[in-house]
């Protein structure tokens, strides 16, 4: 569908490469399979110059999973230098529907894995990577939807104002739009969500070392900073995940030894929820925001704030795991439906046909939001033995998600003709 001021983007056959792709050799590296084989393997073919794009991006990963970022990161870059097309194939002989994912140059964890959200489905995965310096191709390869799957990160700004800049023209439906993945910024979803009734959504403010140095030798005071802020303060790395480099600090000393340890020159603070439960116990949430229907896709328990699911050790209590099956079980009926305006109201405003909510409840039981982003890792790679209430509801979320890719696809093959 043309867009009335833009001139069309054209459509051409797919000149791709194939590759094992990153749900497979993440579940490898999860079960415990030596990757080593497979990487010296790689290296020997790009050695002996019979490796192709594919094998080339492939030991990227595998590079990252052994623990190696940087060197992937260079395979990585080496690779897109000279092609940005890879596919990834469904599970049947011929495709129901071919996605186009848009994936910047960055670290395994930069894009959407949605690898992991098709497993199983008979849909064609390509992903096209908008690289600094090359940006997106004159004939966009044929498709039936496409989606944004890189992140709100400073490293994907490029990419996502070249998409961004093409999206009007864009000939087939696209999801997550790039100028709506600003919003899962800390500091800017805090400002989108802060008078959301029942949702409560601590300030995340931009912090610099010299500010936070400052406060930890008393010359300025946290109300300095921002109003409403003080001690205990949390405090994180600017651009820092999965809880790298995120501290506690309950006063000014506590913020001089944090500084002492990081050599970062930003940060974000906010100040410190106590969101335990009656029991001394913390519970937070991982929801899949599709389509603007909530998910559960798993409920980590641990005596301590800084949790997830990893260091609560769901594996090693069946009690708490018998608790998270319950939350599955009833989570429309209980979860979903006690802040369902909540999150009614922040899926409208964040805008995002698909992104993760990391959550709590406060001790007023509204819905304490820590972050939401598009690109944390929904899976269905924990034992069923173990978890077997898992697989139904990662099946159920999968399905959704495919379901939403069907229906827009339909729109835009309704609306072109």
């Amino acid at each position: 569908m043309q867009h009335p001021v833009s001139a069309p983007i054209g459509l051409t056959a797919a000149n791709y490469a194939d590759r094992i792709g990153f749900a497979q050799l993440t579940r490898q590296a999860f079960e415990g399979v030596d990757l080593h084989p497979l990487r010296d393997q790689l290296v020997a073919r790009i050695a002996a110059g019979t490796a192709l794009a594919g094998e080339g991006l492939d030991l990227s990963l595998v590079t990252q999973l052994l623990g190696d970022k940087d060197q992937g990161l260079a395979i990585q870059s080496e690779v897109l230098a000279f092609h940005q097309l890879f596919r990834t194939p469904g599970a049947a002989p011929q495709p129901g529907l071919r996605v186009l994912a848009l994936a910047a140059d960055i670290d395994m964890g930069g894009n959407t894995p949605i690898d992991f959200l098709l497993e199983g489905s008979d849909i064609e995965l390509l992903t096209l990577y908008v690289v600094k310096g090359v940006g997106l191709p004159e004939a966009l390869p044929e498709h039936d939807v496409a989606i944004v799957v890189a992140s709100d990160s400073e490293e994907c700004r490029e990419a996502l104002a070249l998409i961004e800049k093409a999206a009007p023209a864009w000939p087939r439906p696209l999801l997550n739009r790039p100028d709506r993945i600003g919003n899962l910024d800390r500091d800017k979803l805090h400002r989108l969500l802060a008078d959301v009734p029942g949702l409560d959504i601590p300030a995340t403010i931009h912090a610099t070392r010299a500010q936070l140095s400052d406060l930890a030798l008393s010359r300025i005071a946290c109300e300095d900073i921002a109003g409403g802020l003080h001690f205990p303060i949390i405090a994180r790395p600017r651009g820092s995940h999965a809880g790298v480099g995120l501290a506690k600090l309950d006063d000014a000393a506590a913020l001089a030894a944090y500084l002492a340890e990081r050599k970062e020159q930003n940060f974000f603070v906010a100040r410190f929820v106590d969101y335990v439960s009656p029991d001394g116990l913390y519970r937070k949430y991982r929801l899949a925001m599709i389509d603007g229907k909530p998910y559960a896709c798993h409920m980590a328990i641990a005596d301590r704030w800084d949790i997830w699911y990893l260091n609560a050790y769901m594996a090693f209590s069946e009690e708490k795991r018998a608790e998270e099956a319950v939350f599955m079980r009833d989570f429309d009926r209980d979860f979903a439906a006690r802040h369902r305006s909540a999150l009614d109201e922040m899926s409208r405003r964040v805008g995002l046909d698909y992104f993760i909510v990391d959550c709590a409840e406060n001790e007023r039981r509204e819905l304490l939001v820590f972050e939401a982003d598009n690109t944390a890792v929904v899976h269905n790679m924990d034992s069923p033995a173990v978890f077997p209430y898992k697989p139904p509801q990662m099946r159920k979320i999968f399905a959704a998600f495919t379901a939403m890719l069907s229906r827009n696809a339909k729109a835009g093959r309704e609306s072109a003709t």
